[in-house]
């Protein structure tokens, strides 16, 4: 014989009312009758995530779980999905709508409900018209179900503008991903690393790709196509394609082209950055091959340098790079205190240019040099054997971060500043000539 299931009393209104409202708090869900938690939660975590707080002390503050809270930084690429202002009251609140709910199931007709809750007739009237439950199970009014088709309804989403736009898309793309080239416009791969969703990390190998940020495009394409009022995108909107997926446009692995290479934003508080920004200008690299007898002689202790990074070795670099530079374009070289450059005054003598040496354990004497560094790390991760390049591929790198557009230029690039100082010392030069 079946046992008959015992029936539990029911519970007050007072106690099913403040479960739907804990119910209400919880996980975000995504289906009718399991709504989002509150937007004053969400508004709450998201303010803390902006001062610096990680996800799981966040939620803790809010009062939802770490698995929740995580989730929530996670689905939206860490960045903020709602709005940080606060309601104005305009809208109807959740706890409102547990009022109508009750007042609903308890007869009161449509005056009497918003007269108990102070608002207007016709407001109750669309409220229980627009929001009721259509289930079979769920008929008549849900406070949950209303919370959840009113918060789906304030979204009113629409195609971001880079999956409908597939010119700028293809130019966004391009510029993230694009291939490296040399002076020439050969491509040059570079190491074959398939592209992944995080950083690769120290003594790894990253793809190489054209690498500009989203604000180098965001403001390039209003040089490039200054007359085309389609070919615009704002750098935030780059990132929450890149961040936030299910936007139809650019896939996340691309993140992989970002210089942080992170596949979810980082609150700036987080990182504990100052905001200061060091933009570099004209970018040139020294290949210093190894010397003939570089692994068959043996080591000789205060021997020649055999791996090619002695100070004589520099000295050659340097003199065969810029020595048919402009004498204004090579007034001075700023040096941090490694012992490459031992015979900087044989280098004064051959270059013509003066040398100055940095403090020792202070970069930010060097901030432009300390900035190009960051962005050739893009391409040459820390502890990476350089020897591995030959001086092409060097080359193919160096036009790649002349090609990059620069804030501090006007978001021309360093390779368009340098033709036209080029251009302007030669038209000087000619004009002077008697």
């Amino acid at each position: 014989m079946r046992r008959r299931k015992k029936e539990l009393p029911a519970a007050p209104i007072g106690a099913r009312r403040q479960w739907a409202a804990d119910r209400a708090l919880r996980a975000p869900m995504r289906s009718p009758g399991r709504p989002e938690p509150s937007r004053a939660v969400q508004r709450a975590f998201w303010r803390l995530i902006a001062q610096g707080l990680t996800s799981e002390d966040a939620g803790a503050e809010v009062g939802v779980s770490t698995p929740v809270a995580t989730r929530w930084f996670r689905h939206a690429g860490g960045m903020t999905p709602i709005s940080l202002n606060e309601p104005t009251g305009r809208c109807l609140s959740f706890a409102e709508r547990e009022e109508i709910a009750l007042l609903r199931a308890q007869d009161h007709g449509v005056r009497e409900i918003a007269r108990r809750i102070g608002r207007d007739p016709s407001t109750i009237s669309r409220e229980l018209r627009r929001n009721a439950a259509t289930r079979a199970d769920q008929k008549g009014y849900r406070a949950t179900v209303a919370q959840w088709k009113a918060q789906q309804a304030a979204k009113r989403p629409k195609p971001a503008k880079l999956a409908t736009n597939r010119r700028l898309r293809e130019y966004v793309e391009h510029k993230l991903a694009g291939e490296v080239t040399d002076a020439e416009g050969r491509p040059i791969a570079g190491p074959n690393v398939p592209w992944v969703g995080r950083r690769q990390g120290r003594r790894r190998d990253r793809r190489w790709g054209v690498a500009w940020s989203p604000e180098q495009i965001s403001n390039r394409l209003k040089v490039d196509f200054p007359d085309d009022e389609s070919m615009r995108v704002s750098h935030e909107t780059i990132y929450q394609s890149l961040y936030v997926q299910g936007r139809g446009a650019l896939k996340r692995e691309l993140t992989a082209c970002l210089r942080s290479g992170r596949a979810l934003r980082e609150p700036r508080a987080r990182t504990g950055r100052s905001g200061r920004t060091f933009v570099s200008r004209y970018t040139m690299l020294l290949h210093l091959p190894r010397m003939e007898d570089f692994g068959k002689a043996p080591i000789v202790k205060n021997g020649p340098p055999l791996a090619g990074r002695g100070a004589e070795a520099v000295n050659a670099a340097i003199v065969a790079q810029i020595g048919g530079l402009p004498e204004q374009l090579r007034r001075s070289l700023t040096w941090d205190q490694g012992g490459e450059l031992a015979k900087h005054v044989q280098l004064k003598i051959d270059a013509g240019i003066e040398v100055y040496f940095c403090d020792p354990h202070s970069p930010w004497q060097r901030p432009s040099n300390e900035n190009t560094n960051g962005l050739l790390r893009q391409y040459f991760p820390k502890g990476t054997d350089l020897s591995r390049w030959t001086a092409e591929e060097l080359q193919a790198v160096v036009t790649t971060l002349n090609a990059r557009p620069r804030k501090t230029l006007g978001w021309r690039t360093p390779a368009e500043v340098y033709q036209e100082q080029l251009s302007s010392l030669t038209q000087a030069g000619v004009a002077s000539t008697p």
